[in-house]
């Protein structure tokens, strides 16, 4: 396993409430198996049921109905929330087209991002919204970074916008190679997927839930599985 990045980049969590991560460098690098695309130190942020918390059961009602039936969107945890900028940046690219699958339905889900993966001819990111889906590519002082898998039609900024820290960017959806609704976050040192590098980023405003208590930490990586929230 490669280690962390000796100086990951601090920036404010782009959601609000209660989160976890399903992947995430805290429990292994490269955290999506892979360093292509700058995913070397992606996030991918769901909400669930802490009750069924070892299932990750990101909606109210069975998991024998979910896998059956399906899930629809709006029935799901964390679709629609809003995401928010992680510093003062700059829009430089986006894409916000790409109709999302509804209900949510794992098996078909999983068939379709291992479709669009197999079938995959990059040469500039917008041949990859496939698999993005509708995303918003930011550049910072510091560092780009990329927001994907966002709701349809829900982007409200554009290319060329200058960006404040926690301004509203677009919500949480399930376009593109996505089996539940949830935000991919990641930072990179440039605008090119197809030849960028993964760089380390940690949160500076979260609280961890710990033995039945809220503790605030700073510059954290949540591991996979751990609950933690910002306001």
């Amino acid at each position: 396993m490669k280690s962390h990045h000796e100086s990951p980049i601090s920036v404010k969590f782009p959601l609000r409430g209660e989160w976890c991560a399903v992947n995430t460098p805290g429990e292994r690098i490269p955290s999506h198996g892979t360093d292509l695309f700058g995913q070397t130190y992606a996030y991918d942020f769901i909400q669930i049921d802490w009750r069924k918390k070892k299932a990750f059961k990101f909606f109210d009602y069975s998991i024998f109905k979910g896998l059956l039936f399906g899930v629809p969107l709006n029935e799901t945890y964390c679709w629609s929330q809003p995401i928010f900028a992680p510093f003062d940046c700059e829009v430089i690219e986006m894409s916000d087209g790409w109709v999302e699958r509804n209900p949510v339905h794992i098996v078909r889900d999983l068939f379709t991002a291992i479709k669009n993966g197999a079938c995959l001819k990059s040469t500039n990111n917008k041949d990859l919204v496939p698999v993005l889906g509708n995303y918003v590519i930011l550049r910072g002082a510091h560092a780009f970074s990329l927001i994907a898998h966002a709701k349809h039609q829900s982007i409200i900024v554009s290319e060329g916008e200058t960006l404040k820290e926690g301004q509203h960017i677009a919500d949480v959806g399930h376009s593109g190679n996505s089996t539940m609704p949830h935000l991919h976050f990641q930072l990179m040192d440039r605008r090119d997927l197809a030849n960028a590098k993964g760089l380390a980023c940690c949160f500076n405003n979260l609280e961890i839930y710990n033995e039945d208590k809220w503790n605030a930490v700073s510059d954290y990586i949540p591991g996979r599985r751990e609950r933690f929230r910002t306001q």
